[in-house]
């Protein structure tokens, strides 16, 4: 098993609610929120949110896949994840020069 963290509860990054992700109403905070409102997510060629899978997963016994930089941990999350745990994610691998396909 990859990791313990239930989907129920993602704690991964510390912001988990313990709610179940797809009863949750938006909070004040994102309501409205679309990534072209933040200056981060205009270097995106793809929503920050879209997964960065390129379909080359393989982590050669370091954690970090090969093809989109993610750790297993945040692969197996992925789904779970807050668009904001998205966006940092996505900040750090495009900083590790990742995801290692061409973007549109």
């Amino acid at each position: 098993m990859i990791s313990s963290v239930s989907r129920f509860d993602r704690t991964v990054s510390g912001t988990g609610t313990g709610t179940d992700p797809g009863s949750a109403a938006p909070d004040a905070a994102t309501a409205g929120h679309t990534p072209s409102d933040t200056s981060e997510a205009d270097s995106y060629s793809l929503s920050p949110t879209d997964s960065p899978c390129v379909a080359v997963c393989s982590t050669l016994y370091d954690d970090i896949c090969r093809g989109c930089g993610r750790t297993a941990i945040e692969v197996a999350n992925w789904v779970f994840m807050s668009d904001e745990e998205k966006k940092a994610v996505w900040v750090r691998i495009r900083a590790q020069g990742y995801p290692r396909r061409k973007l549109p």
